[in-house]
C-alpha cells in the first residue's frame, strides 16, 4: 500500500477525539491526505489529535444538530469544496433498561447513533466528489446480538447497518460508494462515558474475551486498516458491505 493512497484528498472523520475515529484521522493523514477535517462536541481531544499531524483540522461540531452540520460543510468549503471520503464514527452508547426507561436517553441514542449521520450526509453529498467519493459508517456487532438492556443501543446500530446498504444503491449510480465496519467490544472511552463504571467495563471485556475464539478484546488498531482500506482506490468494487471485526464473537 502506497504512503501516499490518499494524496490531495480530502477527509472528514466525525468523533475524531478519540478511539477508532483519532485513530483513523492519524491514519488517514499519514496515507498522504490534504486535510483531515474531525469533529467533536470538545475543543480538547480535538485539538490533541490536530497537534500529531499538520493535515488535521479540529472542528467542534455537535453533528446531531443543524449548526453542527453547517459548520463542517464550512470546513469543507475552506479547504476546496470537495470533499473525497466521509467517514461517520461519532456514536454514543448507554444502558437503556425497559423497566426504568428514560426516554431522554432513547433519543439521544437516536440523534447521535442515527440521525446525525443521515442529516451529514445529506448536508455534505453536494460536496462529496461524484464520481470517486467514498462513505464509511462505523457500526457495532450490537446490531446482530441481543444483549439485555442494550436495545436501544442496538437497534440504532440495526438502523445504521440498513442506511449502509440502503445508500450504497442510492448513491452508486453517482459513483460514490458506502460500506461499514462492526467492530466488537474494542478498547475506547464509549463505555465509561455511556455511564459504566470501571469495575463493569472490566467485568464485560473479560468476558467478551472468555467468549471470542481469539481470546481477546479489540484494540483500535484492529479496526483502523479497514476504514481506511474500504476508502482506497483499490476498493472501488466494494460497496455496501459491512465487515464485522469482532474477534470470531458472532460466531461463537
Amino acid at each position: 500500500m502506497s504512503e501516499k493512497t490518499f494524496a490531495e484528498q480530502h477527509i472528514v472523520v466525525t468523533g475524531g477525539g478519540t478511539g477508532i475515529g483519532r485513530a483513523a484521522a492519524l491514519a488517514f493523514a499519514e496515507q498522504g491526505a490534504a486535510s483531515v477535517t474531525i469533529t467533536g462536541r470538545r475543543s480538547e481531544p480535538l485539538d490533541e489529535v490536530a497537534a500529531l499531524h499538520p493535515a488535521v483540522i479540529p472542528v467542534v461540531a455537535d453533528v446531531a444538530t443543524e449548526a453542527g452540520t453547517d459548520a463542517i460543510a464550512a470546513a469543507v468549503q475552506a479547504r476546496g469544496g470537495t470533499l473525497d471520503v466521509l467517514v461517520h464514527n461519532a456514536g454514543v452508547f448507554g444502558l437503556t433498561p425497559l423497566d426504568d426507561l428514560d426516554p431522554a436517553d432513547v433519543r439521544h441514542q437516536f440523534e447521535v447513533n442515527v440521525f446525525a449521520p443521515i442529516l451529514l450526509t445529506a448536508k455534505l453529498l453536494p460536496l462529496l466528489r461524484s464520481p470517486g467519493g467514498n462513505i464509511v459508517v462505523v457500526s457495532s456487532i450490537s446490531a446482530r446480538l441481543a444483549s439485555p438492556e442494550q436495545s436501544v443501543y442496538s437497534a440504532s446500530k440495526a438502523a445504521v447497518d440498513s442506511l449502509i446498504r440502503s445508500w450504497a444503491v442510492e448513491l452508486g449510480p453517482k459513483g460514490i460508494r458506502v460500506n461499514g465496519v462492526a467492530p466488537g467490544n474494542v478498547r475506547t472511552p464509549i463505555l465509561t462515558t455511556g455511564g459504566l463504571s470501571d469495575e463493569t467495563v472490566t467485568t464485560w471485556r473479560s468476558g467478551y474475551a472468555d467468549r471470542a475464539p481469539t481470546g481477546r478484546i479489540g484494540e483500535v488498531s484492529d479496526i483502523t486498516p479497514w476504514i481506511t482500506r474500504l476508502a482506497e482506490p483499490t476498493s472501488s468494487w466494494i460497496s455496501g458491505e459491512i465487515i464485522v471485526i469482532d474477534g470470531g464473537r458472532l460466531v461463537a
